[in-house]
């Protein structure tokens, strides 16, 4: 009987060990299933203006804003823009400052901190339509749309 007793500890231990396994695991896999809101927003767009839309002045009067709203630099690099056609545009090496924006045109120019350029020659945004902003694992993140497809 003497055997018996540490075989019965041993057993209740392991148990207790697994009860209270099982019940922090629900919390530990919640924590960790929704990502973190995100503060970056798509601000105000500048649509097709129909006019010289073949040259890059024309072009770059039509963009995008993407704005971070909050306090903590986010990091860019592999997010998308994408309109209802399917146009995309990956950003590269794009750190956004709390509470700064970056200008997304789409014409030709040369990046900087406030202004990005897809290098298209056609235009992208048109009078009725929605641009959809994703992160660098695919996750929506903001969507706004013009046109029919309303405002948002």
């Amino acid at each position: 009987m003497s055997a018996s007793r540490p075989l019965r500890l041993a057993a209740t231990l392991l148990a207790s060990g697994a009860l209270l396994g099982a019940a922090a695991l629900p919390a530990t896999a919640s924590d960790h299933s929704h990502a973190p809101r995100s503060a970056v927003k798509i601000g105000q767009v500048q649509h097709d203006t129909g006019w010289n839309s073949r040259y890059d002045r024309g072009l770059n009067s039509e963009w995008v804003e993407v704005r971070n709203t909050g306090h903590h630099t986010v990091r860019l690099n592999g997010w998308t823009l994408t309109d209802r056609d399917g146009n995309r545009y990956r950003f590269r090496h794009v750190w956004l400052r709390g509470h700064s924006s970056v200008i997304v045109h789409t014409g030709v120019g040369h990046d900087n901190g406030r202004h990005v350029y897809q290098d298209r020659r056609t235009s992208v945004w048109d009078s009725r339509d929605a641009a959809t902003l994703r992160d660098d694992d695919g996750r929506w993140i903001d969507t706004k749309a013009w046109g029919r497809y309303g405002r948002r």
